[in-house]
């Protein structure tokens, strides 16, 4: 049966994030070999990629603080200059999947998006349906965008895979970073953190008293608001689930991809129910 899935690779999985524009570019070939792997598998498996900014647009976008929007004529700049690092990141990426043999059409987020005191209110998403008709693979990124109040923003790519999911309603949407899925702490400076398996609308209040910001340089919120940000959307449509999970070990997420098991991570859903992943 045909299934939409929404696919992230974590700005600190394809970047090192505590180095300014530095690409893992072996881990971002291996991915999109992994991705081909899953694609041959089951060809009726339909896919919209995204992928963070990391070490790309982040360090900019900390910079000239242009998420919090403009304040003077310097601003502008930092938007320019942020949205123009985010797209050196993507055309490395789209590179890299197009040689592995995946289709992937690069959709700029910034050439649509509209926002409202940060938060995504539109964006064009006729380009997404027709290259998804026509088997290609949409590969959408964390960018900068115009807003009503701020002038500017920086909208991550949770934030778009939530609007875009209230069009295209995928089954599942995967997040793959360096850490492997939610601990009560940051398990990359606290070996003694404590993995949570699964989270839901009714239990995230207690736990997001736990979650702090991610390990390197983010400016879009790091854990605490993408889980968030996911259970909101899990809120609006109770039938998906999300699933974070690390993409450092080989093999992960072509699992992910085809529901083989053990994939490990974290699964957000909107009830206790037993959840298919």
């Amino acid at each position: 049966m045909a299934e939409l899935v929404f696919l992230k690779l974590g700005g600190s999985l394809i970047t090192d994030k505590n180095r300014e524009a530095t690409a893992r570019e072996e881990v971002i070939r291996r991915v999109a070999r992994e991705v081909r792997q899953a694609l041959d598998a089951r060809p009726d498996l339909r896919l919209v990629l995204g992928h963070g900014s990391g070490s790309f647009g982040h360090f900019v976008g900390r910079r000239y603080g242009t998420r919090q929007g403009i304040r003077d004529e310097t601003s502008w700049r930092g938007y320019a200059e942020t949205g123009a690092a985010a797209a050196r990141l993507n055309r490395l990426v789209t590179d890299a999947f197009l040689a592995a043999g995946v289709p992937v059409l690069s959709v700029q987020p910034s050439a649509s998006a509209r926002c409202r005191d940060g938060e995504l209110l539109s964006m064009e998403v006729r380009p997404i349906n027709v290259a998804l008709a026509h088997g290609l693979v949409p590969l959408v990124y964390g960018d900068v965008a115009l807003d009503e109040v701020r002038g500017c923003t920086i909208i991550s790519t949770e934030q778009i895979f939530a609007w875009l999911a209230d069009q295209l309603h995928p089954q599942r949407i995967i997040l793959a970073g360096v850490v492997d899925g939610v601990f009560d702490r940051d398990p990359l400076r606290d070996p003694a953190a404590r993995p949570i398996a699964e989270i839901t609308p009714a239990t995230f209040p207690a736990i997001g008293r736990q979650l702090a910001g991610s390990h390197g340089v983010d400016v879009t919120g790091g854990m605490l608001s993408k889980v968030r940000e996911m259970l909101a959307l899990i809120e609006r449509q109770p039938d998906m689930e999300v699933h974070l999970i690390s993409g450092q070990e080989p093999g992960r997420i072509v699992r992910a991809l085809l529901r083989q098991k053990p994939i490990g991570g974290t699964v957000l859903h909107a009830s206790r129910r037993q959840h298919q992943i």
